[in-house]
């Protein structure tokens, strides 16, 4: 059978995802209900003046160089006319080599991981995921729709032994910097590319955010620098200055079968986007990454010390696990449990603070969320001056579980709530 995923025990399978649905946010259209939801908040407070703060850790504007003229923001001739700036700029970010590598860029980071399964995997083949904890569901879903089987792997040891149990192993998809923000050393990226590459196995790499958390925070190499086939990044992640697009690099004859299966499916970067990918790469220096982290670090250690060790810290990030939201919105409400899965309790957190504080959170980014817990991640320092600081951000998030707590035993209350009323 074909199209499945073994993930290593603890990780409960759902359509990709590591956590369990609940029943309010039981499949995707149901959190594109929610995002909706979210979206109404924000026009209301829009609308009224309201503060709004983006506190997501991405950046997903468009940025066009000063005094572009608006000629080129044309799909036809931003291509002719960028497409080699955006190839030389995309080749310096990863790492790659010129004659040997190729970029390209695809509508987002998930068409450019997709694209590259689409063209490395066979059908009915074996796809090894390796990652410090679990591959993101837009890796798991890609091997399924290759019709390829996903054995998931947390750690190199781990990663070993599914090489050894599993003779038909084609592809190797290896994640950096996982969505849980822990992060492979060098010496394990470098054996995971060398067990691999010695079994014949092409290397695909989901570098999201370790494309540049990995050099500039760890001091690792770039992407195509750890000799792997294909790497995919997303401009929305941590020192990119947007458009959320993603970029896919790697060895010229496979970047090109990519190029081709995304245009097919439609998923390229429409070309007009092209000044402003180039203008982000440009302008990309690793200090930003590093700034960034030491701005989040401020803000985790004030809701560490307001709320408890139940918030948890990351080298890179602050985590707030969904299922400590949950335990800790039951024990405000004075009851046994929240009745709530904790994908739905991290919600209900997440739109309180943004109906009541105008914080949109990482929670909103993804459709549904990579994690079921509530990040907080590379924060700009102006975005926190912005909130008030660290001690005003951890006073919403506190406040926010109070109110949350009020309605979370409620089924209807919390319906309302998380993706609005009927109709």
């Amino acid at each position: 059978m074909t199209g499945t995923t073994s993930i290593s025990p603890g990780k409960p399978p759902s359509d990709g995802l590591p956590y369990p649905p609940g029943a309010i946010l039981a499949d995707t259209q149901a959190h594109l209900a929610k995002l909706a939801e979210a979206w109404r908040h924000i026009r209301r407070r829009h609308e009224a003046g309201l503060a709004l703060h983006n506190a997501t850790g991405l950046d997903r504007g468009l940025r066009l160089p000063g005094e572009i003229d608006p000629w080129i923001l044309d799909d036809e001739w931003a291509g002719a006319l960028c497409e080699g700036e955006v190839r030389e700029l995309g080749l310096a970010h990863l790492g790659g080599t010129p004659g040997r590598h190729d970029v390209f860029v695809t509508n987002r980071l998930t068409a450019a991981l997709y694209a590259a399964v689409q063209v490395t995997v066979p059908a009915g083949s074996t796809v090894v995921g390796v990652s410090p904890s679990y591959s993101h569901p837009a890796v798991v879903r890609a091997v399924r729709d290759a019709g390829a089987d996903l054995v998931d792997t947390a750690g190199v040891a781990e990663f070993e032994r599914a090489l050894e149990e599993h003779g038909d192993v084609r592809v190797v998809v290896l994640t950096r910097l996982a969505v849980t923000y822990e992060a492979l050393t060098e010496v394990e990226l470098r054996r995971v590319v060398e067990l691999a590459h010695a079994r014949g196995m092409l290397v695909v790499v989901d570098d999201a955010g370790g494309a540049r958390v990995g050099p500039a925070v760890l001091g690792q190499p770039r992407t195509l620098e750890l000799d792997v086939d294909l790497g995919a990044t997303g401009m929305d992640k941590y020192g990119l200055a947007g458009p959320r697009v993603g970029l896919l690099g790697g060895r010229a004859d496979l970047v090109a079968k990519a190029r081709a299966r995304s245009f097919e499916l439609g998923t390229e970067c429409r070309p007009m986007l092209y000044p402003a990918v180039a203008r982000s790469l440009a302008g990309y220096r690793p200090q930003r990454v590093r700034d960034l982290v030491a701005s989040t670090r401020q803000v985790g250690e004030a809701l560490r010390e307001r709320l408890g060790d139940w918030v948890e810290h990351t080298p890179f990030i602050t985590n707030i696990p969904g299922e400590a939201i949950r335990v800790e919105l039951a024990r405000r409400a004075g009851a046994v449990s929240a009745g709530l899965a904790a994908i739905e309790a991290t919600a209900a957190l997440a739109m309180v603070l943004l109906r009541d504080h105008g914080l949109l959170t990482v929670h909103f980014a993804g459709m549904p969320p990579g994690t079921a817990a509530l990040m907080i991640k590379f924060l700009p320092e102006t975005t926190v001056a912005a909130i008030g600081g660290p001690q005003a951000f951890a006073a919403a998030v506190d406040g926010s579980l109070t109110e949350a707590a009020s309605v979370v035993n409620d089924h209807e209350a919390t319906r309302r709530l998380l993706v609005g009323a009927p109709g």
